[in-house]
């Protein structure tokens, strides 16, 4: 055992510090008589004090002992009381009063642990009755103990923890796991084990790491079985699963009671059951379920730790009872595999009082719970603390007035500091550490997971507080870090009950394999969805199709019949169908049903297997002759952009070829025309102009590609405009229809009418109940002022299929202003919704969803919606084709006009003015007048208008003009060098 706390001074000591004391009074006194006696006597009179403080002091120390147990007093008393409550012919019983035994022997042998103080202990029976255990409880609190280890019973803990409250006594329980016991009305019980909720926490992540939705919880109807499925049921909801039916059977109940109740679960739904009953008639639960043949495949129980503590209490095994255990999965409380444990269990059969071949963890948590008291007492004495016992008022005064001797139950007057010591000690047992949380409960709350498989069981994973399900042990996972995420939850493998590897579905069909009653609605239009018909089943269409095919895809078979919903005169009310689901009259439904919120608040829908919105549809006829038509393909920005490209095109390339082209030049009227002509005759390809420059054929190509685009374009626009059938209304959606008062249609059944009235606030005087197709035709070719409807409004898949019979006179505007879809409805809960969208999912990814939708639903062949402003063509189409050309121009535009300034450089209009006068009439030199150099913009334009070949004839003559008058130059220095020699 670990090693004691630190000792207090032990009685000799005390002894001797009482001793200690009179000689410094009486020495003190010596002094003080000293002034008034001579020193023979002062030292006689000295002595003789000294001598009666001592007799005095001795007399004190040894009444003081002598009634210690009764009076109370700072000193270690020699003998503690201390209580245990548990029934002794039980289960637990059974191996808790040797670890009791023992653990008093082992506290009463250690010299490190209550020096000098033995505990006395004091049992008594609980016999399994609550009034029993309740009468022993209070004739053991008579006997003033300091601590009571039990009960073992929480119905009995419910009732002693009032008790212990008033008379300040630790409870100390290793076996009252019910939840409700941690609240803070009992601040006097502590429990030694753990609470159920965390068993039900384990519990629950079982039952999500299979993927089950609904259990059954079989337990008995007391405070054990009652706080514990109440903690199951808050641990399931956590994890979006249910308590599908609590079976709960009274404490003692027989054989046959335990068997009619188990007829009926076994009619129900669910196949995944929770057994939470008492160790000593668990038993009898899966004997009467083996017995009704519920322990065979499919079937799927979970025990809580009662079965494992009946089992370890077992050995040898039991054959005839382990067969009626194979394939459960149990519970048992994790306790480390210390030296500390390994020690103990190898000294069990030594013990005395052994009642069972093994100790089960509730033998363990008991052996602690001892060892608890014994360490907290010894430092409660350490720091102080006294046992003594005192009256307690109250029931002094109640002795008066009944006949109970109530007054022989003391309150312990250290009660709250020994509560408050307890709660703090931390040491390591052989369950593993001993140490309170905040709540009260142990912390490390942990528990192994079993199989039990034969004659035997197998663990096959942990659960803990700390990180969920695991096969790793907890004192490993307690060095990492938390973590509980549902991909780090693992197990080993289950051989569930009749042998089976495979996870049970865990659920059947209910009523024990009656078949589903499945509502049709009985429609009287649209009945390629769903109509009634002669064959077998009585029904047929696209719905119908769609179901039995997911049906087929199931691993399971699945027992169904179809009942008709309605009178076959008008359809039926939808919503009011869905209802009829919730209020289990029927289980399912399959058809066209919107799945809407309202309805899925009540039932759970499959995934969609066809995707249905809301839209608009109105009649339609042919476009009146428009003479402005053709201008109709364009936007206005297009049309502005498209006549600027063709002008700035043909500038561009008249500057190109303006220089070199005799087809681009003439007076400023011939050129501007040619300008114009050129550009517009592009549109037709048809100009007579030739490109001479390479800039200028460079441009016209990719113009003449932006001009075939545009024209094909625009030629597709306008015989869409002209050929295409347009609304009879101003009606474009659903928003124009808000917004107007025309009279609008619904289908007769339908949510849409609540839908327009309460969402978007549509009179009701505008709508109109239609029945069917015929409906429909009629009432939009009268229109709204002539008694029939502007437009209908209806779910999509009606609509197509409408359309697709009324030869285009009819089509659909705007967009869908809604979202939703069609699904197959069932009751809250129910797992065949899962497994069905899972086939619904498989048949639309191989292609037998659509194949369905196409034998039963054809398109129509016109355009199923109109939007003017689509067939409209704007920029945002031809951007890119005018940004290329564009820039091509432009880049054509600056090579031409650098060009041009090169030679424009090498050029000046004075020289070109003085070649003229040479040619013209050459005037002596003393006449000519040198001409003032100027670059005006005039200039430049001249220069730019002149053809390429004059510019390039001047650029000659000037060169050639240089090199004869450098000749001239040279030879006049020629000659006046001959003069001057």
């Amino acid at each position: 055992m670990a090693a004691a706390a630190t000792k207090e001074p032990s009685s000799d000591f005390a002894f001797e510090h009482v001793w200690r004391r009179s000689p410094l009074d009486t020495a003190g006194s010596c002094r003080r008589s000293r002034s008034f006696s001579s020193p023979s006597m002062s030292a006689l009179k000295c002595m003789a004090r000294a001598m009666s403080l001592m007799f005095l002091s001795m007399w004190i120390f040894l009444g003081t002992v002598d009634g210690a147990g009764k009076n109370g007093s700072a000193l270690r008393p020699r003998i503690v009381n201390i209580g245990a409550l548990f029934t002794y012919d039980s289960v637990i019983g059974r191996s808790v009063q040797p670890a009791i035994q023992a653990a008093i022997d082992d506290v009463n042998a250690d010299p490190h642990l209550l020096q000098g103080t033995t505990l006395n202990l004091i049992v008594h029976d609980t016999n399994c009755s609550g009034f029993l255990g309740t009468v022993e409880a209070l004739q053991l609190i008579e006997n003033d103990v300091v601590a009571a280890i039990g009960p073992q019973s929480s119905g009995i803990a419910h009732v002693i923890s009032h008790v212990v409250n008033e008379l300040r006594v630790p409870l100390l329980s290793f076996g009252a796991t019910d939840p409700t016991l941690s609240s803070l009305q009992y601040p006097y019980f502590i429990r030694t084990t753990q609470s159920d909720s965390f068993q039900m926490e384990a519990i629950a992540d079982i039952v999500e790491y299979f993927g089950w939705r609904e259990v059954i919880a079989i337990f008995v109807d007391d405070d054990y079985g009652r706080g514990g499925v109440s903690v199951l049921g808050d641990a399931l909801a956590k994890k979006l699963s249910k308590i599908a039916y609590k079976a709960a059977f009274p404490p003692g109940a027989t054989k046959n009671v335990i068997k009619d109740l188990l007829v009926e679960v076994n009619l129900m739904e669910s196949r995944v059951y929770v057994v939470h009953v008492n160790p000593d008639s668990g038993l009898d639960v899966f004997s009467a379920a083996k017995y009704l043949g519920m322990m065979g495949t499919g079937y799927a129980w979970i025990a809580t730790d009662w079965l494992s503590s009946v089992l370890d209490s077992i050995e040898p095994a039991d054959p005839e009872k382990m067969n009626f255990l194979d394939g459960v999965v149990a519970l048992r409380h994790h306790a480390p595999d210390s030296d500390l444990k390994k020690n103990f269990l190898s000294r069990w059969n030594s013990l005395k009082y052994k009642g069972s071949a093994r100790p089960n963890n509730y033998g363990l948590y008991a052996y602690d719970s001892v060892f608890l008291a014994a360490r907290a007492l010894d430092t409660f004495l350490n720091e102080g603390g006294s046992i003594s016992f005192s009256n307690d008022p109250k029931l002094h005064n109640s002795d008066n007035s009944s006949g109970l001797r109530l007054s022989s139950l003391h309150i312990f007057d250290g009660g709250q500091q020994f509560l408050q010591t307890i709660l703090k000690t931390n040491f390591t047992g052989i369950s593993g550490q001993i140490q309170f949380d905040i709540d009260k409960n142990l912390i490390h709350a942990a528990y192994d997971v079993l199989n039990i498989v034969g004659t035997s069981s197998r663990r096959i994973g942990y659960w803990s507080n700390y990180s969920g399900l695991s096969v790793v042990s907890p004192e490993i996972l307690y060095l990492k870090p938390p973590n509980a995420s549902s991909s780090n939850q693992h197990l080993h493998g289950v051989i569930w009950p009749g042998d089976n590897t495979k996870k049970p579905r865990g659920w059947v069909f209910p009523n024990n394999g009656k078949p589903l009653r499945i509502a049709v609605p009985y429609r009287v239009s649209y009945k390629q969805f769903v109509s009634k018909d002669n064959n077998p089943s009585g029904v047929k269409g696209y719905c119908i199709d769609v179901f039995e095919s997911a049906l087929s895809l199931l691993p399971y078979p699945v027992p169904h019949t179809y009942i008709l919903f309605g009178d076959g005169i008008g359809n039926p009310d939808y919503s009011n169908l869905v209802y009829q689901v919730a209020q289990n009259n029927f289980d399912a439904v399959v058809g066209d049903v919107a799945i809407v919120t309202n309805r899925t608040k009540i039932v759970d829908f499959t995934q969609p297997f066809i995707e249905s919105g809301l839209v608009v549809v109105t009649p339609v006829k042919r476009m009146k002759s428009n003479p402005w038509a053709f201008l109709k393909p364009f936007t206005l920005t297009m049309w502005c952009v498209t006549g600027g490209f063709f002008l700035f095109v043909g500038a561009v390339v008249w500057i190109l070829e303006h220089r070199i082209n005799r087809e681009f030049r003439g007076p400023p009227r011939q050129q501007l025309m040619t300008i114009f002509w050129f550009s517009f005759s592009t549109m037709f390809f048809s100009h007579r102009e030739n490109t001479v420059s390479t800039l200028g054929r460079l441009i016209l190509i990719i113009w003449l590609f932006v001009v075939l685009i545009i024209n094909s374009s625009y030629t597709a626009s306008l015989t869409s405009i002209l050929t295409v059938q347009h609304l009879t209304s101003g009606i474009e959606g659903i928003d124009s229809l808000i917004s107007g008062n025309q009279k609008i249609g619904v289908q007769e059944g339908s949510f849409i009418w609540n839908y327009l009235t309460d969402d978007l606030k549509i009179a009701e005087s505008r709508l109109v109940v239609l029945k069917n197709q015929e409906d429909y035709a009629i009432a939009l070719q009268k229109g709204s002022n002539g008694g029939g409807v502007a437009a209908i409004v209806d779910e999509l898949p009606y609509i197509e299929l409408f359309l697709s019979s009324a030869h285009c006179a009819f089509k659909m505007v705007g967009q869908e202003f809604t979202r939703s879809g069609w699904g197959f409805a069932f009751q809250r809960d129910s797992p065949l919704a899962i497994d069905l969208s899972t086939a619904i999912l498989q048949l639309s990814e191989n292609g037998d969803l659509q194949k369905i939708h196409d034998k039963w639903l054809k398109n129509t062949d016109c355009s199923t919606q109109i939007n003017d402003d689509q067939n409209r063509l704007s920029l945002n189409s031809f951007w890119g084709l005018f940004l290329i050309c564009g820039i091509t121009c432009i880049l054509s535009l600056a090579i031409f006009f650098c060009r041009v300034f090169m030679q424009y450089r090498r050029f000046s209009p004075e020289d070109h003015r003085e070649v003229e006068a040479v040619d013209t009439d050459p005037a002596p030199p003393s006449a000519q007048r040198p001409a003032a150099r100027s670059s005006s913009f005039k200039d430049l334009i001249d220069f730019v208008d002149k053809k390429e070949a004059e510019v390039k004839e001047m650029l000659k003559r000037k060169s050639s003009n240089k090199g004869s008058k450098h000749q001239t130059g040279q030879v006049l220095d020629g000659h006046s060098d001959l003069s001057l020699s």
